[in-house]
């Protein structure tokens, strides 16, 4: 019984070494999605900035790029300014402000730019979840 216990780190160490032999051939430009082929999902939810309440008719009809963002979340930061750029090359892009507090958003929003045409207030996070 006691071989049979030495024998188990290897054990171990010989299939976590299989699973990283096999991400070696993982295609990296491969990134799968849960909502590719569906429609996007029904929303009513109000917009960071005024009062207006935003669906899903609001961003249907044109290709668009969608965020979902955060004040709270670091690469948010790193990729803001990609957006602004994205922006102002004419890019549509729609935001999801996910689980944030509305005067930070509004406060980040004034501080690096706004590149959103809209931008979504989901303060429960369904809209991102639903997002997958």
């Amino acid at each position: 019984m006691k071989r049979w216990l030495m024998l188990l780190p290897l054990a171990i160490f010989l299939l976590v070494a299989v699973f990283l032999y096999r991400g070696l051939y993982l295609d990296p430009a491969e990134l799968p999605s849960a909502m590719i082929g569906k429609p996007f999902p029904e929303f009513s939810l109000p917009a960071v900035q005024g009062d207006k309440t935003l669906t899903r008719a609001d961003i249907l009809g044109k290709p668009a790029l969608v965020n979902v963002w955060g004040t709270w979340c670091i690469s948010c930061r790193v990729e803001h300014p990609v957006l602004n750029k994205l922006a102002e090359k004419g890019v549509v892009i729609y935001g999801i402000n996910y689980k944030d507090v509305n005067a930070d958003a509004l406060k980040w929003l004034a501080e690096f730019h706004n590149p959103y045409q809209l931008d979504i207030r989901d303060d429960a996070g369904t809209l991102g979840l639903n997002l997958g």
